[in-house]
This record gives C-alpha cells, sequence and structure tokens, in this order.
C-alpha cells in the first residue's frame, strides 16, 4: 500500500494553511449541499486572496499554484531581469499572475483568458489584491490567427475550459482570438515570461506563431495536453528553433505534462 497520503488528505492539510482555513474547509465539505456558499475566497498568508466559483475545477489551479508551486516560481524567475514582462496565456481565475505579482514586484503582465466569465473572476482578483497596475486583463483567446473562435466554457471559470473539456461539460461560445505575434505587440513588444496554460490551445498559439516572434522572450513555463494529432515532439521542435533549452520536464501521463524551457 502506498504511504503516500490521499488527495482529500492533503486537500484538508494544504486548505488549512490558509488564513481562512477551517471555514474554507467546512465549505469544501458541503460543497454539495443546499448551504454550501457559491464561491469561496481563499485569503493568504502574508496578505492577498483569491476567489473562485464553489467548484473544484475552479478549485483546483488555487492548490496548483499557491500550496504546491506548480510553476516552481523561484526557478522560473531565475536570471530574468527585475522589472520584466509577462504574458499569462489562460490566465483562469489568475493564480499564476497573482502569484507572480507577488514574488517578482515589478513585473508588468498581460493575463489572457479565452471564456469571458473566467475573465470576471480574473479581473475581480486582480482589482482585490490591489495589481491593476502590474495586471491587465484581456478577455481574448490566443490562437494562430485574429478573428473569433468556438470555445468550449462550462461557465464556472473551470481549469478543464477547452479542448480538453469532458464531451457534454460545456458550452460553445465565440471569443475573440489574436495570435501571439499581437499579444507580444500589445504587451510593447518585448517580453521575457511566457506562462501557456490552455487545455489543448497550446499547439495552434505556438505552432501557429514563427520563431520571431519570441526573439525577446528568455523563459517560457507551459503545460501540454493530450491533443488527438498534436504531441510534445513538434512543441519541442518548435522551440529548438527558436532557440530555447528544455530546463526542467515534469510529465503527468504518456502525452500531457509541463515544461520550462530557456535561452
Amino acid at each position: 500500500m502506498s504511504r503516500r497520503p490521499s488527495l482529500a488528505v492533503r486537500r484538508v492539510r494544504q486548505t488549512l494553511q490558509y488564513a481562512n482555513g477551517v471555514p474554507l474547509l467546512f465549505n469544501l465539505v458541503s460543497a454539495r449541499t443546499p448551504w454550501a456558499r457559491p464561491s469561496l475566497t481563499y485569503r493568504l498568508r502574508g496578505g492577498g486572496e483569491v476567489s473562485c466559483p464553489n467548484v473544484a475545477g475552479a478549485r483546483v489551479p488555487i492548490y496548483e499554484v499557491f500550496s504546491e508551486d506548480a510553476y516552481r516560481m523561484k526557478e522560473t524567475l531565475s536570471g530574468l531581469p527585475p522589472a520584466l514582462v509577462a504574458l499569462d496565456i489562460g490566465g483562469q481565475v489568475g493564480c499564476f499572475s497573482l502569484a507572480l505579482v507577488r514574488a517578482a514586484k515589478r513585473v508588468r503582465v498581460h493575463a489572457y483568458e479565452a471564456s469571458p466569465s473566467t475573465a470576471d473572476w480574473l479581473r475581480r482578483n486582480v482589482s482585490a489584491n490591489g495589481f491593476d497596475s502590474s495586471v491587465t486583463v484581456h478577455a481574448t483567446a490566443v490562437s494562430d490567427h485574429s478573428g473569433v473562435l468556438e470555445f468550449a466554457d462550462n461557465g464556472q471559470a473551470s481549469g478543464l475550459n477547452g479542448l480538453t473539456a469532458p464531451p457534454g461539460s460545456a458550452d460553445l461560445v465565440s471569443v475573440p482570438c489574436i495570435p501571439f505575434s499581437a499579444a507580444v505587440a500589445e504587451a510593447g513588444g518585448r517580453v521575457d515570461l511566457v506562462k501557456i496554460d490552455t487545455e489543448g490551445a497550446e499547439y495552434s498559439i505556438v505552432l501557429g506563431s514563427s520563431p520571431a516572434d519570441w526573439k525577446t522572450v528568455s523563459r517560457v513555463v507551459m503545460e501540454y495536453h493530450d491533443v488527438p494529432g498534436h504531441s510534445w515532439d513538434e512543441l519541442s521542435a518548435f522551440f529548438t528553433s527558436c532557440g530555447f533549452t528544455l530546463r526542467r520536464h515534469e510529465p503527468a501521463g504518456p502525452r500531457q505534462g509541463t515544461v520550462w524551457l530557456a535561452r
């Protein structure tokens, strides 16, 4: 028998580490009951907060970023300039952007979130933490073209919106989209750090761009997902052509995982 604690036990321990851990835990236990709160606010120790709908798909990124440091923030920022510019593509409710501003202090972030309802949560969290001057929220998808695209959106700020949404779990909505080159231009033409977590759309974002679009980028941290017809090998070949090397690779299965790249 494995000695690793179950996910439920781990979540209890992690929840109690938040400043309001006990009331949070009560609402997690009662999440399926009529009296459950429709949304939760996690109060971070040391100041700050992040809110989301009280559903598992929306809560998970909070634990990944603030409890588990899934993006290895210290390692990700190592060697970057003190006043850096970042793109957060797939911003969800803002966890990466908030953690980045807390860690880097002098960062300017452009956060892109395709889901209109999730982008509202992203804006709320940016404002609640007083980060409006550091984070610009774009309710826009990043893709391989300018215009519109259809996006699977369950309306609950889930991290599983998009191509990896379970069948029948989300409605298709039309959202505006721009290519990666336009996102770089919106940031002023210079970007130091790019984070991508777009539930399968990373292939169109990356493979629909050109190496020239990445010329100022020093670091990339990206999740890649199990999308039929695509694989990490395609993305690896593209980034190699841009001059990046793989610094860390954490597979989450045979066809998905997280990678850290640097020049």
